[in-house]
């Protein structure tokens, strides 16, 4: 089944490629390697702003890590033409805006985890880690980049 077709019968859709919003571009390719620039929580209108858990609960940061990989696979997309071509996630570092007494980094950015591996398999699994932050660019709840290896 074609990435397309496993996002599809997940019920995804991928949004616009977000426009960086700062310095830098959203991915760099490096031989059989993109690097990803950190992904935000919004679509259009939908955002997940604030600290977590006293503003936004556990679920919803989870919600909004999903909400980045969808975003960061356009980006992809956008880069090499096809979610076919990726070979592996390797690598996903994630932050999320935390409390300084929040210690469950780790099941919010299961929710990006999590998504890759519906969608990709065994192909998905990758290194990670789970960071808490005491602030994150326009008071985001998380941020989420990716390294993946793809087919030249």
């Amino acid at each position: 089944m074609s990435i397309s077709d496993q996002l599809s019968a997940l019920g995804l859709t991928l949004p616009p490629v977000p426009t960086p919003v700062a310095a830098y571009v959203n991915c760099v390719r490096s031989g059989n390697l993109l690097f990803l620039s950190g992904g935000l929580p919004i679509d259009g209108d939908t955002k997940v702003i604030g600290k977590v858990p006293s503003v936004v609960s556990i679920e919803d940061a989870k919600q909004g890590a999903r909400m980045i990989i969808l975003n960061r696979l356009a980006v992809i997309q956008q880069e090499i033409g096809s979610l076919d071509r990726v070979t592996r996630i390797v690598s996903l570092s994630g932050f999320v805006n935390s409390e300084p007494d929040f210690y469950d980094h780790p099941q919010v950015i299961n929710g990006a985890s999590e998504l890759l591996v519906s969608i990709f398999g065994e192909r998905g699994k990758h290194s990670r880690t789970a960071l808490g932050a005491a602030a994150l660019p326009l008071n985001v709840a998380v941020e989420i980049n990716l390294i993946v290896e793809i087919q030249d």
